[in-house]
């Protein structure tokens, strides 16, 4: 049975337009949702957690991560996007056995749970078995984190340019794990989309995510692979609607914009990794200039770190210098700045949540809402004096400094530690899982590795 709490005297950024920021507030919790916010005053029956030091904020929501790979970080830091495809798709991703998802699964959540990420859509296109997938879910509802699971493909289904039809596995699954639609793991459909399967796989895949009556969210705008108006195509088969989140958009021409606009889509940045693999322009400030919601995500773990700060400062630093470069070759100044930290937070929370199709439920401290709430500390050298409360999760924020997270109103997370999960035994269960997938795969040194290029597109 969840517990009524009363968070106390914290620095609260609600991400609500009509309640606006608290410099000293209240957050009120009870029975998994928030009850109340501001200035409560005393005599309140309830779990008083001190927010002193610390800044309130709704827990933050990643659009889009390939959870799975995380037995794999890092390797690809140093790769390509086309030795991506290489390295992962045809080498690693073939050789996961069922625990390997697990494994996988379960580090990756409580990973971006104790970095404040609440809510997570899991872009999950790697269940080469049943076994796969029953593997990856039941790792995600362990965690306890907020998700949305999106059925992916099989590895041999996705290696680009596909014709290999969509598993129907994905029926079993919705009927298995997901009866309601109102849990806190839910489903959607992760297609490959016009890029990387052939025209008829791809309406396939979109009329059984009809068929279901579950949300799409697709790769569009990646690179050399999204610059033939994946999105224009879409649309011209009736597949693009509000329940679509098109993931890095990089590469789509100004029309596929006006789209995704037109047609109530939301959109998924992944700033760090797009700009280490060259998948184009960043696509928020085309997004902002078109009100589209427009979030963020972490995508590759093989790549970046899984944290929110370090995405929410990529985006921002990003976004701004392809603006300021751009005047400087014209001799201009830019003024104003093109985009804020407010700009990037609401991304990081509020949009996020309208792009995961949660916007009723997550995404800022509204009373109504389910209780995703997260502490971050700023009693620290890096954070003092406080200022300027949000340009200071944005700028200086980091993992080490989230000291409570909630979910739906359960703490799972407190005073720094997660709760209820044993890290040793956890970071035992992945090494063994990985040290087991790299035999199989015949890769002697992760480090040291250097696949080819991949080149079919």
């Amino acid at each position: 049975m969840a517990k009524r709490y009363l968070i106390r005297g914290a620095r609260v950024l609600t991400q609500d337009a009509e309640l606006g920021d608290f410099d000293r507030g209240d957050v009120l919790v009870n029975d998994g949702a928030i009850e109340a916010v501001g200035h409560l005053g005393e005599g309140i029956d309830a779990e008083v957690i001190d927010g002193t030091d610390r800044i309130a904020l709704p827990g933050f929501v990643d659009t889009h991560r390939h959870s799975w790979q995380s037995l794999i970080r890092h390797v690809s830091t140093d790769w390509t996007l086309s030795q991506y495809f290489s390295g992962v798709r045809g080498v690693l991703g073939k050789a996961y056995e069922p625990e390997d998802m697990y494994a996988a699964n379960l580090i990756a959540m409580l990973d971006a749970l104790d970095s404040g990420i609440t809510t997570l859509v899991d872009w999950s296109h790697n269940n080469n078995t049943p076994e796969h997938a029953d593997a990856a879910i039941q790792a995600v509802v362990e965690s306890g984190i907020r998700c949305v699971w999106g059925y992916g493909n099989s590895n041999d289904e996705w290696l680009p340019i596909s014709s290999i039809p969509q598993s129907r596995d994905v029926v079993r699954i919705a009927e298995q794990w997901f009866p309601t639609k109102d849990d806190r793991v839910t489903l959607a459909l992760a297609p490959r989309g016009p890029q990387f399967a052939t025209e008829e796989v791809t309406l396939q895949d979109f009329a059984l995510a009809k068929e279901l009556g579950i949300p799409v969210t697709v790769h569009t705008g990646d690179g050399v692979w999204g610059k033939g108006l994946p999105v224009r195509w879409m649309a011209e088969h009736g597949l693009t609607d509000e329940h679509t989140t098109y993931v890095h958009c990089c590469a789509l021409a100004d029309e596929e914009f006006d789209i995704i606009a037109a047609t109530g889509g939301a959109i998924s940045c992944a700033p760090e990794l797009e700009m280490h693999m060259g998948h184009g322009k960043l696509a928020a400030l085309r997004g902002h200039a078109r009100d589209i919601p427009t979030s963020i995500s972490i995508d590759v773990c093989t790549s970046v770190g899984g944290d929110m700060f370090s995405a929410m400062r990529a985006l921002l630093a990003g976004s701004r210098y392809l603006v300021n470069l751009a005047a400087l070759e014209r001799d201009e100044v830019v003024d104003p700045l093109p985009l804020t930290a407010r700009d990037v937070l609401r991304d990081a929370t509020r949009a996020g949540a309208r792009a995961a199709w949660l916007a009723d439920k997550v995404g800022s401290l509204t009373p109504g809402k389910r209780a995703d709430v997260i502490l971050v500390r700023t009693d620290t050298w890096g954070m003092q004096p406080l200022n300027y409360p949000v340009g200071a999760i944005v700028e200086s924020g980091h993992p080490m400094l989230v000291d409570l997270v909630m979910v739906d109103g359960e703490v799972v997370k407190r005073d720094g530690q997660l709760v209820g999960h044993d890290f040793a035994r956890v970071r035992q269960l992945a090494e063994t899982a990985r040290d087991a997938l790299m035999q199989r795969a015949g890769v002697a040194d992760p480090g040291l590795w250097q696949p080819a290029v991949y080149e079919n597109r």
